[in-house]
């Protein structure tokens, strides 16, 4: 597996391919064209194979092409694809099981609206806060990401996301997350009382027009870097908002179905959500989301007030119960604490032995990897960042990268990991950071 030759042949010529005729619908990771996938193996074009740290973007939680996940989605093509008005059986034993699956510290949560994708379900999470609380400003955080549509575009507090697509929805109001390795305050996490979190008052002091319907929030920022705020945070806005009579909703797109070892993000702290919007994992592939919602708040919808033309489709319901089963069966949530639990300490020690290497930080099977130019000024190295996936490719890894400098390594491996792989992928950073220096 080490020692690929990237960008092979194939790879250069649909590259090329890809720089002409769709430029700046990808983003710049690997140089490589996949062709296939199995488990946690992906292969390119010219017949290289790598294991995978990307999970396509944390979407394949359950392994690339599991047996059973293809079996019940050729199933579903081949008997039907879309009623759009009408119920089916998959969808709505699927929205049963969803309520049934939520956790005992989210049992408020007993309806399930299906969708396609993650911006539509958390552009629906909005439009439902703004309906019921008849409220219009929603509260986001500083290096927030929720989607590429106009609504979830304009609470992204990520710069990057909305450059130059203003103007952006009314009433959007931003607040510091615990980005406590670049804490805005130059505070430490030990000794702060949350402070970023107490500034949500000062956001809504200078800010608001006294009309707060929600706050959004991701468990941890994906997009941002994999931000992973200190213990209780979450807690602490979740009592802010009932405080305050604003609704909660969590963004779990991301952080749902396994990654961050819970099975949801939000049993980490039992934290109950007035509206948890979910995507990604639950198709692993199969354009798949839902919204998870209080009955009292969707009552206030008149039938089919709420839609989606896609959302709820025989093909992405039977993936979605396919991914629960495996789930299942195959024990996978476990598996992703156990393996992301070693894999943490591992590349925390890796962190401790190359001075490029700032932070590591994570939950379960989700991973940032912080590159800096030295540990005392912690100035972002994007370059080598770069440096870094191109050279992990080379050795059998493929890997992308995130964060609001473009200088944090994403380790989000497919949940069927094993710790053979794990090793063997962490392994081949060591020997990259000792050649880089």
């Amino acid at each position: 597996m080490p020692n690929c030759n990237i960008p092979g042949p194939k790879s250069a010529e649909y590259l090329q391919i890809s720089e002409q005729f769709e430029p700046g619908c990808t983003s710049q990771q690997a140089p490589i064209v996949w062709e296939s996938a199995e488990g946690c193996i992906v292969t390119d074009v010219d017949g290289n194979k790598y294991i995978d740290w990307t999970s396509g973007v944390l979407v394949t939680n359950v392994g690339h092409c599991h047996p059973h996940h293809v079996k019940k989605i050729q199933d579903a093509v081949a008997r039907l694809m879309n009623p759009y008005d009408f119920p089916t059986p998959e969808r709505v034993t699927l929205a049963r099981r969803m309520v049934q699956a939520m956790p005992a510290s989210a049992k408020n949560l007993d309806t399930c609206f299906l969708l396609t994708t993650g911006s539509e379900a958390t552009e629906a999470a909005m439009r439902v806060a703004k309906h019921y609380t008849g409220r219009h400003e929603i509260m986001s955080f500083w290096g927030g990401f929720h989607g590429r549509t106009w609504g979830a575009m304009s609470m992204a507090g990520k710069m990057g996301t909305k450059k130059q697509w203003g103007p952006l929805m009314p009433g959007c109001l931003y607040s510091p997350y615990a980005y406590c390795y670049r804490c805005p305050f130059g505070l430490k996490p030990e000794t702060c009382d949350f402070h970023c979190q107490t500034w949500m008052d000062k956001t809504v002091e200078t800010a608001s027009t006294g009309d707060l319907a929600a706050v959004i929030l991701e468990p941890y920022q994906g997009g941002a870097g994999f931000i992973f705020p200190p213990d209780g945070w979450l807690t602490r806005v979740q009592e802010w908002c009932r405080d305050r009579g604003v609704l909660f909703i969590v963004d779990e797109v991301q952080a749902s179905f396994g990654r961050t070892g819970k099975l949801f993000a939000i049993e980490h702290e039992g934290l109950s959500p007035n509206l948890l919007c979910l995507g990604k994992g639950i198709g692993s592939g199969i354009p798949t989301a839902a919204l998870m919602a209080e009955r009292g708040i969707m009552a206030t919808f008149a039938p089919g007030e709420m839609s989606s033309t896609t959302g709820g489709n025989p093909v992405s319901c039977a993936a979605a119960h396919a991914v629960l089963d495996i789930m299942e069966q195959e024990k996978l949530v476990d598996n992703s604490a156990t393996v992301g639990a070693h894999m943490l300490s591992r590349l925390k020690q890796l962190s401790e032995k190359h001075e490029v290497l700032g932070e590591a930080r994570g939950k379960g099977l989700v991973i940032g990897l912080e590159f800096v130019k030295d540990k005392q000024s912690k100035e972002p190295a994007a370059d080598l960042t770069m440096e870094v996936i191109t050279r992990m490719c080379r050795q059998g890894v493929v890997c992308g990268r995130v964060g609001i400098y473009g200088n944090v390594l994403r380790v989000a491996p497919p949940l069927v990991i094993t710790l053979a792989q794990a090793d063997r992928s962490i392994d081949a950073l060591d020997r990259v950071l000792t050649e880089i220096g």
